[in-house]
């Protein structure tokens, strides 16, 4: 039998982990659990020491994805749970994600519907990532950012180099999968409203948005971005040489402006891609 270990990241939850520790130790009593503080100053620290769980400090907050990093070298278990420290997940999936694992899967995702997203901002976003991504791989993406998911160890840690130390752990490790044939499944959860203050931005979480979705295109198919752009400016192109040579017969500095730019997006895309297949290779 697969041991199991649990990994939550977590800075200042000390309320929320008062309450799940003792719930996730009784649904999973022979699992181990390990809370990678990032950083806290409030009582992390001795709730998972009265709970029995072993607890990874840092003297510094790194980052959500550094947590996940740290506990996934840290961790004994040949499956790995993440779950969220706030609250928001019941301990109770964790036996539906395991179920669904051992039907084959590398990696099963607790995929959230609408009711429990953080809002209509995120839930929107949300949308916009999950269509982009089953558009990139497809395959049916049903929550890309969920934070909730089983994974089998060593199949994940082939990808810890990969992942960012920030909050788009979830995102990277699920495109990773797809690009390395590792087969991803999704069970439905329902998420709780999180305990205690988000530690996400709206500005900061804005720019992020943007940032995922190249970060979406470029860790599984680069030119299936790069491509359309290089179309749209080809395109816009020759739509400007019909203007300006109806107009005044003759051929603008736009025009080919626009066509140099389709070569060179194109060329981006092209090189991208063979980066892309260096940063999945692996050694025999």
């Amino acid at each position: 039998m697969n041991r199991l270990s649990i990994i939550l990241p977590a800075k200042n939850e000390g309320a929320a982990l008062k309450d799940l520790l003792p719930r996730l130790r009784l649904a999973q009593p022979d699992a181990e659990i390990i809370v990678v503080d990032d950083g806290s100053t409030d009582d992390t620290r001795d709730i998972c020491e009265a709970a029995g769980v072993s607890c990874l400090s840092s003297p510094y907050s790194m980052g959500n994805g550094a947590a996940i990093k740290r506990g996934a070298r840290a961790a004994n278990g040949d499956v790995l749970i993440f779950m969220d420290g706030d609250g928001q997940h019941d301990p109770a999936d964790i036996a539906r994600l395991l179920e669904k694992l051992a039907q084959g899967f590398d990696m099963v995702v607790g995929a959230r519907d609408w009711s429990s997203q953080a809002g209509v901002g995120r839930g929107v976003a949300n949308t916009i990532y999950n269509w982009l991504a089953t558009r990139m791989t497809g395959h049916a993406v049903e929550d890309l950012t969920s934070g909730y998911r089983a994974v089998k160890a060593e199949r994940f840690r082939e990808f810890l180099h990969l992942l960012p130390n920030g909050f788009s752990y979830p995102t990277t490790s699920t495109m990773a999968f797809f690009r390395s044939a590792y087969p991803v499944a999704y069970v439905p959860i329902k998420a709780a409203q999180r305990i205690g203050k988000s530690h996400i931005k709206p500005i900061k979480d804005g720019i992020r948005f943007l940032l995922i979705i190249f970060k979406i295109a470029t860790l599984y198919s680069p030119l299936k971005l790069f491509a359309p752009a290089s179309l749209v400016f080809f395109l816009m192109g020759c739509v400007n040489y019909l203007r300006t040579y109806l107009e005044a017969g003759r051929l603008t500095n736009g025009s080919a402006l626009m066509w140099s730019a389709a070569v060179i997006v194109f060329l981006i895309g092209l090189v991208s891609e063979q980066i892309t297949s260096l940063t999945y290779r692996r050694d025999a």
